[in-house]
C-alpha cells in the first residue's frame, strides 16, 4: 500500500508483531521461512498483523466497538474459508479490509436497534468528529477513511470502493467540505488524518484470537453444508413422494348433473296411490340387505 501519511491508523505498542507478520501486507516478504508456514500459520499472522487496526478503521465507519468487532471477525472467517484465493492474492491485507468494510457498512445493520446508536468516545472532540463521520453517507465515508485515514493514495481508494478515480475524488472532496462544515479546524487533510487517527485509537476495541476466528469459520462451513445436505435432502424426498402418489393416467371430471326431462312432477309430492300402504309394510318386514330384497321369490 502506498502511505500518503506518516502514520497511517498505527498499532498500539501491544499490537506490533515481528518483521514476518508485517511482512505479508508490506510487500516485502521474509526470505528464511517464508514457504515453511502452514495454513493457518499464515493466517494467524495476517490476523496479527491486520486484525487491530481493521477494528479501529472499522469503528471509524460504523461508531459501535460490538458491531467493529463482529465486522472484522466476519471479514477474516471469510478469508479463512477462501483461503487459498486469499493467500495467493496481490494483497491479502486489502481483501480482509475491503470484506470488513462491507459487513460493517452492510444495510442489514439498520434493522437491529442497539446498532442505531452509537458508542461516542469520552473527548468531546472525538464525538463531534463522529457525529460529522456517522452524518456522511457511507461511500463517502469509506472513502475518506481509506485515503485521510489509512493511507491509501486516490487510485487505490477508487479501486477498492469499486469507483472510478474522478468519482472517488469527488466523494472525498465533499466528504471533507461536510467534515469541515461542522467542524472548520479540520479543514486540513493533515490535521484530519490526525483526529481521525485518535478517534480510531479508542481503547477497548480488541477483536478475538485467531483460532477462535478460525474455528467459528469452520463451524460456520459445516453449518451451511450440513443445510444445504438437508435441503438437497427434503427437495429429493418431496419430488420422490411426489412421483410415488400422483396418478398415472388422466381422470376425467365428473361432468356437473343435469335436469331430467320428460318427466312430470304432478303427484310426486302428494298423497300415496291405493296398495302403497301394503307394499310399505311388506317390504320393511323384509330383511334391510342382502340378495332377497335383489332376486324376486319364486310363486
Amino acid at each position: 500500500m502506498t502511505s500518503r501519511h506518516a502514520k497511517p491508523l498505527p498499532l498500539s505498542a501491544e499490537d506490533r508483531h515481528s518483521g514476518a507478520s508485517a511482512s505479508l501486507t508490506s510487500g516485502h516478504p521474509a526470505e528464511e521461512g517464508a514457504g515453511s508456514l502452514t495454513p493457518a500459520q499464515a493466517f494467524d499472522a495476517l490476523y496479527a498483523f491486520c486484525a487491530p487496526a481493521l477494528v479501529r478503521q472499522a469503528y471509524l465507519l460504523t461508531g459501535r466497538r460490538e458491531r467493529a468487532r463482529a465486522a472484522v471477525e466476519e471479514a477474516f472467517q471469510l478469508a479463512w474459508q477462501r483461503w487459498p484465493e486469499v493467500a495467493h492474492d496481490r494483497d491479502p491485507a486489502g481483501w480482509v479490509r475491503a470484506t470488513a468494510y462491507e459487513c460493517a457498512l452492510s444495510p442489514w445493520h439498520r434493522f437491529v436497534p442497539r446498532n442505531r446508536v452509537p458508542d461516542p468516545p469520552p473527548d468531546p472532540a472525538d464525538r463531534a468528529l463522529q457525529q460529522a463521520l456517522l452524518r456522511l453517507p457511507p461511500s463517502y465515508r469509506r472513502t475518506l477513511v481509506l485515503h485521510d485515514g489509512v493511507g491509501l493514495d486516490l487510485p487505490e481508494t477508487a479501486a477498492e470502493t469499486e469507483a472510478s478515480t474522478p468519482a472517488a475524488a469527488n466523494r472525498l472532496m465533499h466528504a471533507r467540505e461536510a467534515v469541515a462544515a461542522c467542524l472548520p479546524e479540520l479543514a486540513d487533510p493533515a490535521e484530519l488524518h490526525r483526529r481521525l487517527v485518535r478517534l480510531g485509537a479508542t481503547e477497548g476495541l480488541g477483536a478475538a484470537g485467531p483460532t477462535a476466528v478460525r474455528t467459528a469459520g469452520e463451524r460456520r462451513t459445516r453449518f451451511w453444508t450440513r443445510s444445504a445436505i438437508a435441503f438437497t435432502v427434503t427437495v429429493v424426498g418431496a419430488t420422490a413422494l411426489t412421483l410415488r402418489t400422483a396418478p398415472t393416467h388422466h381422470l376425467a371430471p365428473v361432468s356437473p348433473g343435469h335436469a331430467v326431462q320428460g318427466v312430470s312432477s304432478q303427484g310426486l309430492l302428494g298423497p300415496l296411490p291405493p296398495g302403497a300402504f301394503e307394499l310399505r309394510a311388506k317390504l320393511r318386514k323384509e330383511q334391510a340387505a342382502g340378495p332377497e330384497r335383489l332376486v324376486p321369490k319364486a310363486g
